[in-house]
């Protein structure tokens, strides 16, 4: 399709296009008033997908791209749009999702928080080491000989077992584009097997690096192969190269299909078996597991919008729901009477438990279950009717029966924290019978992505006045 118009983005980060006025095409990385040719990929009865072919026009928004990978690697769609624009997509699909899913009453939405980071503002990334990299149509086309297919860097969007080789990445402080690169490098060097994706085998699977606001950095590395005469001597090489940086090094074996190492066992190699993030004078250990929101200045900015929005005085009781490793748990604690987190990872509920007792904290409970579960009458009637509700489920929102739960038993606010304005609108709306909202808030999180978080805050309706009708009296003519 030739000299088409790029009309705006969608909520999943492709730009809009309209073929004959009414066939609606989502393509990758344009921006509005581009004039392009497509492809068309994929055609639907009401919409299709394609690619821009070639920019005939480009829109006067575009900005120059800071990465090299731009376009072919799928974790920046955004990159040339500006960071204005891209905050304004992100607010108009909160919007979108408040009033076509939801349907509610809702105030004004209020101006998105930008992340005062948009450059290396990720602290935690994960690599994958592969033998099959992936290799641009202009590459394929070159007619050029490639000896050597090992990558190490991100997988391709689609192709389960593609990974495209990641010289430099923006997203995360460029330690970790040191220590993939020291890591391949010694790999290479040495010999050592880089794991088929297809075939599943070789020694190097992944790395995973977090880096925290304190200045602490951790590094796990998977292999696929239980051989520690070959991936020994390739961590205590990064041991020694990084000696005054890495503060965790940890290893583990996965020989499994794969790659979660959420069923594995974590090995120290050296250094502490944690990092510690830092937030109004409170620690959170962090673990090889541990769940934790991936921009640490911007989770700050995120749980003060949340905390506001509890309004506590110091005498609330508060349930955390979806707790996680306790974070916002245990950032709230000191202005409520006691706080209980739920969460079905026990691992993180170790994690939150841990936290409380880092920081000194000594009115959190903490319980491990799927919440549907565990969240029930007689939880709430044994552990006593919550104030306040801080609900931060996962993108899936809440369970029918967990919502049936939280309407029983009536808090008086609710401060629901989502990843997903779809699901968080959905669940508005079965709430809306007992609970008005008075406050929407979106964060960004993920600068040069369509991700967005949004806080809605929420009063419990007033009950209801019942009126007793006034009977008539009849006058019979006999008084008193």
């Amino acid at each position: 399709m030739e000299n088409v118009r790029i009309t705006g983005v969608a909520a999943e980060g492709n730009a809009i296009a309209r073929i004959d006025g009414d066939m609606v095409v989502f393509v990758g990385f344009g921006a509005p008033d581009d004039i392009v040719d497509i492809k068309i990929d994929r055609k639907k009865r009401r919409y299709a997908e394609g690619h821009i072919e070639r920019i005939i026009q480009s829109s006067p928004m575009r900005v120059a791209p800071r990465c090299e990978h731009f376009g072919v690697c799928g974790g920046c769609r955004w990159q040339h749009l500006p960071y204005s624009f891209q905050l304004e997509c992100k607010r108009q699909q909160v919007v979108d999702a408040l009033e076509r899913i939801a349907k509610v009453e809702i105030p004004e939405v209020s101006p998105i928080l930008g992340s005062s980071n948009i450059w290396e503002y990720r602290n935690k990334m994960e690599s994958t080491f592969s033998t099959r990299r992936w290799l641009t149509f202009e590459k394929l086309r070159s007619g050029e000989e490639i000896p050597n297919r090992d990558a190490a860097g991100f997988h391709i969007p689609g192709a389960f077992d593609k990974v495209l080789d990641i010289h430099k990445c923006h997203l995360q402080e460029d330690f970790g584009n040191r220590l993939r690169l020291f890591i391949k490098d010694y790999a290479l060097r040495e010999g050592l097997s880089f794991y088929d994706l297809r075939e599943q085998h070789g020694l190097l699977r992944t790395v995973m690096i977090r880096t925290a606001s304190t200045g602490e950095k951790m590094a796990v590395i998977v292999v696929g192969e239980e051989a520690p005469e070959l991936y020994m001597p390739l961590l205590d090489a990064v041991a020694e190269e990084f000696k005054n940086e890495l503060t965790s090094l940890m290893y583990v074996v996965n020989l499994k299909v794969n790659d979660t190492i959420a069923d594995q066992e974590v090995k120290l190699h050296s250094g502490k078996p944690y990092i510690e993030e830092e937030m109004e004078g409170l620690r959170f250990r962090i673990g090889p597991k541990s769940f934790y929101q991936t921009n640490s200045a911007q989770a700050y900015e995120l749980y003060k919008v949340a905390r506001d929005m509890a309004a506590l005085t110091g005498d609330e009781l508060v349930y955390d729901l979806y707790t996680g490793t306790g974070t916002i748990a245990n950032f709230v604690a000191r202005r409520a009477s006691k706080v209980i987190g739920i969460e079905y990872v026990p691992e993180a509920i170790s994690d939150a438990k841990l936290n409380s007792e880092v920081n000194g904290i000594n009115n959190t409970l903490f319980y491990a279950g799927d919440m549907k579960d565990v969240l029930t009458d007689e939880f709430i009637a044994a552990h006593g009717h919550p104030d306040v509700m801080i609900i931060d489920p996962p993108r899936a929102g809440m369970h029918g029966d967990v919502v049936e739960v939280i309407k029983r038993c009536k808090p008086e606010r609710i401060v629901y924290v989502s990843c997903n304005p779809a699901t968080q609108a959905r669940d508005l709306s079965l709430l809306d019978d007992l609970y008005s909202v008075f406050k929407v808030q979106p964060v960004d999180m993920f600068p040069h992505t369509a991700h967005v978080e949004n806080v809605v805050g929420l009063n419990l309706r007033p009950e209801p006045k019942i009126v007793t009708p006034v009977s008539e009296t009849v006058d019979d003519g006999e008084g008193d």
